[in-house]
């Protein structure tokens, strides 16, 4: 037995001594995979994606030895190029997005063009090119192997088929150990894809993008795959679903026109923070003390950032887990509260913007969403005053003012967005409005009376960012200004903000556990402690403010604490103008009695709880109450269903094929159940 296992170890050792460079490609590419998700999931030293990388590796090294010992290395670098490029474009994406790139994501490229600076300003990090070690590892082994002869060593004793044959079988062996691992949960995450996070840290970061290859180009085909199963999906839920119920805000605002302000990068706790006295943003904390606040309120974004949170706020269903709707699905038949609004009460709709018309898509995705005009950059507007990656806010608001009391002396209704641009990162442009925050501390020093300035978040991101927000936020106070002349009279104002400010944790550590933090709340209660994971996604919250002058110091000016999503604004705010949605994912707030936010990665949260899906743990957020795992696998449950079920309508255009038969034609041909 000990002589066997000898002779089994001479053979594996002379078999590795005669394929040097398949060993240092194979060995070099898993130390990457390791590596990347060191820096993002943290599983580095888990056995399933460890395997499963193994799998992608051994099949692509087997295909080698067609090629002969002198050629071979031309084909290992290729591979190693294409892998660390895949390590590098995931790690750069994970930092901003918290997520991992797609090939679906193609169609968004074009958008970077405009985004350059903050690619390389906040995102680009020395760390994200470790990878390139493997390209020069693999070039200095050949080398070496090149000054040894190696190559024509090697080529009298390599067969390439039988190794061809070998190779596949062990890769055969370890898919099949691997294979024996996985769950159905598993299996279910990579089929559907939306929780990238977590199919990296089970089946590593080849798989995944090999698999993201064949998911980004069946979408492509869509009308091939799943369309039965979804649209079958889709009728049972809309065959039982109930019409939204009335309560106290049913019809409040019936009639009124309506400026939704579409503030960009707007994060929920800039509204506690003050200054040397001064609030950080004293407008919209004046609209939130006014109006109705909904104080944990959550964007449900996806890759299409500011895109997705508008079309979300409109349709109340969740962003498309393949790619974005502006660039990808904006054809389709969605209902929106624009287009109710048009339909049912003549409203006239509109959106205006600080930027090209074509970012995003935007000039052609929104006539499809319901809006009749589009005023944006160059065509309606005079170029006065540029910050950041287009026209300032104050200016555009100015000039949009003019523009809105045209509208109101031609409309008898309108419902208009603003769509704001200054306080997009990488916050950079502050020079222009530098002077608006001043973080410099003043501190005697008790032994000799001097005066101590301290800096603090001078030249920091954050810090940055907080100068950007007082600048939106002083935008936002003299567009009401503008307005409460003689516009506000019978019109609502619905701020949102679109998404968070898409900082690093390193950079909240320098908030939130500074010693200096506690002296700049407003409410010194709401302090944060450590950050990790989980104060990180639960402290992403962004303001929804609804505020009319009708309703100040009213039993309808309020704060509602209750957990809300993007998702909920067009049922929450229809109900308030008269109108019904048939085709509403989310909930109106004020016919609920416990909601749930769930977001398009399947991490979701409720007043008790935030879980986090791909690690599949959570974190209790109400202590009085206690959680079972049933409460757990329910909402897990309703998560899935509901990601389902929206990236169904968005893929198949389900609602338009619902409103025009098409069941019945698909049951003549015995394709519905």
């Amino acid at each position: 037995m000990i002589k066997k296992l000898e002779k089994a170890i001479k053979k594996i050792i002379n078999y590795l001594k005669t394929n040097i460079l398949m060993t240092t490609f194979i060995v070099s590419s898993l130390i990457n995979g390791c590596l990347i998700r060191f820096f993002t999931v943290e599983n580095y030293f888990a056995i399933k994606p460890i395997l499963a990388d193994s799998v992608v590796l051994l099949i692509i090294t087997a295909f080698g030895y067609f090629f002969k010992p002198k050629h071979q290395f031309k084909y290992f670098l290729g591979w190693s190029i294409f892998f660390t490029l895949i390590c590098i474009i995931n790690a750069v994406y994970y930092s901003n997005y918290l997520s991992f790139a797609s090939l679906s994501l193609l169609k968004t490229a074009g958008e970077l063009g405009g985004y350059a600076d903050a690619v390389i300003k906040n995102i680009l990090e020395i760390k994200q090119l470790i990878y390139l070690w493997q390209i020069f590892a693999l070039c200095f082994v050949h080398v070496q192997l090149k000054k040894k002869k190696y190559y024509s060593r090697v080529k009298d004793i390599e067969v390439g088929k039988i190794r061809f044959l070998n190779m596949s079988v062990v890769s055969l062996i370890v898919l099949g150990f691997f294979i024996s691992m996985l769950t159905g949960t598993d299996i279910s995450r990579l089929n559907k894809q939306w929780n990238r996070s977590s199919i990296v840290m089970e089946f590593g970061i080849y798989v995944y993008q090999f698999n993201d290859v064949v998911s980004s180009v069946r979408t492509t085909v869509n009308e091939m795959f799943g369309y039965d199963e979804s649209y079958k999906t889709f009728r049972e839920y809309y065959d039982v679903k109930e019409e939204l119920g009335e309560n106290k805000y049913t019809n409040l605002f019936e009639g009124k026109n309506v400026i939704a302000i579409h503030a960009e990068s707007i994060q929920g706790f800039t509204m506690n923070l003050a200054f040397n006295g001064e609030e950080l943003t004293p407008n919209i904390n004046k609209l939130a003390k006014e109006g109705i606040y909904f104080s944990n309120f959550y964007a449900q974004e996806s890759v299409g950032n500011s895109s997705d949170s508008e079309f979300t706020s409109l349709s109340s269903l969740l962003p498309s887990s393949s790619g974005t709707v502006f660039m990808n699905y904006f054809n389709r038949d969605y209902e929106t509260i624009l287009k109710l609004l048009k339909e049912e009460k003549d409203y006239y709709t509109f959106s205006m913007h600080g930027n090209k018309g074509d970012a995003w898509n935007r000039n052609v995705t929104y006539s499809y969403l319901g809006y009749d005009d589009f005023y944006y950059y160059t065509k309606d507007y005079e170029i006065d005053e540029e910050i950041g990656l287009g026209l300032s806010d104050k200016s555009f608001f100015r000039q949009s003012v003019e523009i809105i009391k045209e509208i109101n002396n031609k409309n008898e209704n309108w419902y208009g967005t603003l769509v704001m641009l200054t306080n997009h990162t990488p916050f950079s442009d502050i020079e222009k409005f530098d002077y608006l925050v001043d973080y410099k501390t003043s501190e005697i020093n008790s032994e000799t009376g001097e005066k101590i300035i301290t800096p603090w978040l001078e030249e920091t991101k954050i810090g940055n960012y907080l100068k950007s927000v007082h600048y939106a936020d002083e935008a936002i106070g003299e567009l009401i200004a503008m307005l409460e002349e003689e516009l506000l009279e019978n019109t609502i104002i619905v701020l949102y903000g679109d998404h968070d400010s898409k900082l690093k944790q390193s950079e909240f550590r320098k908030l939130y556990e500074s010693e200096y933090y506690e002296s700049v709340l407003i409410n010194k209660n709401d302090t944060v402690g450590t950050i990790d994971d989980f104060t990180y996604e639960i402290n992403r919250e962004v303001p929804f403010i609804i505020w009319s002058p009708d309703i100040v110091d009213t039993k309808y000016n309020k704060e509602v604490k209750e957990v809300m999503g993007m998702i909920d604004i067009m049922p929450t705010l229809s109900n308030m103008l008269g109108v019904k949605p048939k085709y509403a994912l989310g909930n109106d707030m004020f016919s609920i009695d416990e909601n749930i936010v769930v977001f398009p990665d399947g991490n979701w949260i409720t007043n008790k709880i935030y879980y986090n899906s791909s690690k599949g743990t959570f974190r209790q957020l109400d202590l009085e109450t206690s959680i079972d795992m049933e409460y757990v696998d329910n909402y897990n449950k309703y998560a899935e269903n509901l990601i389902s079920l929206s990236n169904g309508i968005i893929t198949y255009d389900l609602i338009k094929a619902y409103e025009t038969g098409q069941e019945t034609v698909l049951e003549e041909k015995g394709k519905v159940d």
